[in-house]
């Protein structure tokens, strides 16, 4: 029998850093990234460079700073460890040696956005009474390629300088300020003789105005004073884990990557106590990433809509309105680029900043790649079927978008007289640049996947707002061509694939997950099982969590696990970040990557999408699930499924909770639920000994017939 002390998963520990500095920890609190050590952070919607040259803007960090002893000290045994205490969102440096232990703590402030901290403490050891040094070596230097930065008059004894991007993102568009104020690091600290302990503290404030950065300086020293400064940070991070945990006792790999995965993603959004309208999205590497040339320039994709979005949205609906709030702000933009094509209504950016103007750097792409405006509305439609706030629709604009994005499909689609359907017809030509994806036919990749639920949904929402829906919509959703090969049964991936041709990713797959289309599990089969044998093994991280939801469907779960073991050679210890490709190559802090893994996990295996997998060795645990207003917890271990709806739960916005029950479709039995009341649901109450299936359903009104559509149709596989 032995008494050691449980590893926390949350906490990433190790005594040797990573050799490329690429996977260090992002530190993040979707305002503010950068990389621990790193002599570079980043600002939400800063950018510099128009069009195809708009880039993240690179701010110079103060806190690009290492903590070591001085030669005295190293004399005796040193020890170092490093760790990421996902708890906290709080990254330490620790020394220690028979005479000191020395730490060094970094953290963006969760709370307070336009703070970053840095705090040093020192604990004397044995009965020394000499002081004790240790050195801070800074990389800093307060210039930017990016930023043409001037030195101001110290603040309140802080250094502070200011700049303006160089270029704006649109020709004859205002450049974005910025303002830097921060707490002077000296290069050395001492522990004094008559000292036990001593602790430091350092400050990075950064802002858009001179008023808003002095002010957020005041706030870091009034914090400092009262001794706030930390435990604000650490309520606030408290109340997100309290909101969201997945956790899963069973594989400890599978448990940090669970929990690496949330951590960063929620990094990347900003404090549910944020005012609207300062988010600037979700690029696939997140804040700490995307200066000119690297990690896709800090551009947001349509992987914040489709990889990252469903699982903050199943947690947070107000964490998710900003993503569709973001999109809102970018109409324009998205309008301007639909008249430069020839088209109606808004295609959004391939590739987005502030104005919703394309920013590819290669312009084909941003013609070519069209399938972002299914990817934005399909955001839309789950936050509605989540929430039920037609608030984000009225006067947030949501309709706007929804209807833009139909208005552009009809647009688009050529009608064939002699197939009696519209088609979407591929335009450029081969070349370098060009792949034949993206030149092929009603390519269900590309276009198809996503233009027939936009349709649906708009038609939907009209009849929902009274809106007059032109007939085009419907009538273009009922008659487009889906490529099918009745012989067979499966999807073409376009008009004219050939079966066995080399795929990059999943793409076709996706009809099942997230699209929903309508097929038969021999289908759903025979597109999982063609497609897995031709997508390329050294694609995208997100490719083998959608094929492992799809095998989860069909009750698969040991092919399922299989598929999904190959995304961990896409995470690169010791602090779980992740990368774009297997080998290391690619985007780092890869949060599309993430997303897929959270996926296949909470729509697949936890099954709010599908199927629930567990053993009587495992126990699978969800809390702070959102639906319709309400908070619930979910726990299933060995033969039972436990749910309690949360009393009290807090509601935002327009969204009121509703009344829910639970319905088992195997036997029809009904079990409402009552707030603060645990369920247990064991498997003998169904009729299939090894499949648990049931609904989350609201008791009535038109929500109980479409909400169910998205995720809380649920399979628990026992």
């Amino acid at each position: 029998m032995t008494n050691e002390t449980p590893v926390d998963p949350y906490i990433f520990t190790t005594d040797l850093l990573p050799l490329d500095p690429r996977f260090l920890p992002p530190l993040a609190n979707g305002l503010l990234g950068w990389r621990v050590y790193g002599d570079i952070m980043h600002m939400g919607g800063v950018y510099n460079g128009e069009g195809g040259d708009c880039h993240r803007a690179n701010l110079p960090c103060p806190l690009a700073v290492r903590m070591d002893l001085d030669e005295v000290e190293k004399a005796g045994h040193l020890q170092h460890s490093y760790s990421l205490d996902t708890h906290t969102g709080i990254f330490t440096h620790s020394l220690r040696t028979v005479s000191v232990i020395a730490s060094q703590s970094l953290y963006t402030h969760r709370h307070h956005p336009n703070l970053l901290v840095m705090e040093v403490l020192l604990i004397r050891q044995g009965t020394s009474r000499e002081p004790i040094t240790i050195k801070l070596d800074s990389r800093f230097t307060p210039q930017s390629d990016d930023i043409v930065f001037h030195s101001e008059p110290d603040y309140k004894g802080a250094s502070y300088i200011q700049g303006q991007t160089t270029t704006a993102e649109v020709s004859g568009g205002v450049c974005p300020s910025v303002h830097i104020i921060w707490t002077p690091i000296t290069p050395s600290l001492t522990l004094l003789p008559d000292q036990a302990q001593s602790r430091w503290g350092f400050v990075v404030v950064v802002a858009g105005s001179q008023d808003s950065v002095q002010a957020h300086y005041d706030t870091a020293l009034e914090l400092m004073a009262n001794g706030n400064l930390r435990p604000s940070h650490l309520r606030a991070w408290e109340e997100l884990w309290a909101g969201s945990t997945l956790e899963l006792t069973g594989p400890d790999d599978l448990s940090r990557a669970l929990i690496g995965c949330m951590f960063y993603l929620l990094s990347a959004f900003p404090s549910l106590h944020e005012a609207p309208g300062h988010f600037g999205g979700v690029s696939p590497g997140g804040l700490s990433n995307g200066g000119s040339g690297q990690d896709y320039w800090g551009h947001v994709f349509w992987d914040q809509d489709t990889w990252m979005y469903p699982s903050i949205g199943l947690f947070y609906p107000q964490l998710a309105r900003a993503v569709l709030e973001y999109r809102v702000r970018t109409v324009d933009g998205a309008k301007d680029n639909a008249e430069k094509q020839g088209y109606k209504g808004l295609k959004f950016p391939w590739e987005s900043a502030v104005s919703g103007r394309e920013v590819c750097p290669e312009d084909i792409y941003g013609q070519q790649e069209i399938h972002i405006n299914g990817d934005v509305t399909l955001a839309f439609q789950h936050y509605l079927y989540l929430t039920q706030d037609m608030s984000m629709f009225t006067e947030g604009r949501g309709s706007e978008v929804i209807w833009g994005v139909a208005d552009y499909w009809v647009s688009r689609v050529t009608w064939s007289a002699e197939e009696q359907n519209y088609h979407i017809l591929g335009k450029g030509t081969l070349s370098k640049h060009v792949s034949i994806e993206n030149i092929v036919n009603d390519n269900i990749k590309y276009f198809l996947s996503h233009l027939l639920p936009s349709l649906e949904f708009a038609v939907e929402l009209a009849a929902l707002l009274k809106y007059p829906a032109p007939r085009e919509w419907q009538q273009v959703a009922d008659k487009i061509k889906i490529p099918f090969d009745q012989k067979q049964k499966y999807h073409p991936e376009y008009d004219g694939y050939k079966k066995g041709q080399f795929v990059k990713q999943a793409d076709t797959v996706m009809l099942g997950y997230p699209l929903g289309l309508p097929m038969t599990p021999e289908v759903r089969r025979n597109d999982l099982e063609f497609y897995e044998a031709v997508t390329d093994p050294g694609g995208p991280a997100m490719t083998w969590g959608m094929f492992a939801v799809g095998w989860l469907e069909l009750g698969e779960v040991e092919k399922a696990g299989h598929l999904l073991q190959k995304c961990f050679k896409n995470i690169q210890g010791p602090f779980q970040v992740w990368s774009e490709s297997s080998d290391g190559s690619g985007a780092v802090n890869f949060l599309t990557g993430m997303g897929g893994f959270l996926q296949a996990v909470l729509f697949g295996y936890t099954g709010f999408r599908s199927v629930i997998s567990t053993t009587t060795h495992h126990l699978l645990c969800i809390r702070g699930v959102s639906y319709l207003g309400n908070k619930m917890d979910w726990l299933v271990r060995g033969q039972e499924v436990y749910i309690i709806l949360r009393e009290g739960a807090k509601h935002t916005g327009n969204t009121k909770p509703c009344a829910l029950q639970v319905v088992l479709k195997n036997s029809g039995t009904k079990i409402p639920l009552i707030p603060g009341k645990l369920y247990s649901i064991p498997f003998y109450f169904t009729t299939n000994s090894q499949m648990l299936k049931l609904s989350i359903q609201i008791l009535s009104g038109y929500y109980s017939k479409v909400i169910i559509k998205y995720c809380l149709d649920i399979i628990v596989k026992l």
